[in-house]
């Protein structure tokens, strides 16, 4: 049994685990409850289970958790509230940039980490940033437009 301390949305935390080396996800959503962090692929490869790691998007189903006790690690939880949304949560509700909503959470969470790097970006820059990120309702036009609405400051 491991004990590992970790940040998780601007709250110190600590987990006891038979594996230091548990996927990120497993712990936020099974020892957390932070749930809307989702399971998607378990590869890496579509991006359901997007967290921010330092600031940067980050596939938490393959990261191991021993890996980010020093770190700060934010879920979607950790960007906004129904009362307070991020500007990102804003948009992607004013453009309805959802339909099922599983993959929601990660390309927020991937959006957010784009707009704190780049406050400004084009078209392309947000379709190669959410390029990893895969919809299968189809709604990467709201989406795309939801980014370039909270890059515009909601206008």
């Amino acid at each position: 049994m491991a004990t590992l301390k970790i940040t998780v949305n601007a709250t110190a935390r600590t987990v006891e685990l038979d594996d230091p080396e548990t996927p990120l996800l497993y712990v936020l959503r099974n020892d957390l409850g932070l749930t809307g962090t989702h399971f998607g692929c378990g590869l890496s490869q579509c991006g359901a289970c997007t967290v921010l790691i330092d600031g940067r998007a980050t596939r938490s189903c393959v990261t191991p958790t021993s890996s980010v006790q020093t770190r700060a690690v934010t879920t979607i939880e950790g960007l906004g509230s129904p009362e307070r949304p991020d500007p990102i949560q804003a948009a992607f509700i004013a453009e309805q940039a959802a339909q099922c909503g599983y993959c929601t959470s990660g390309m927020v969470v991937a959006a957010r980490a784009l707009l704190q790097q780049n406050r400004r970006p084009n078209e392309a820059q947000v379709r190669e940033a959410l390029a990893g990120n895969l919809c299968r309702c189809g709604s990467h036009a709201r989406v795309i437009r939801a980014v370039l609405r909270a890059a515009a400051g909601g206008r």
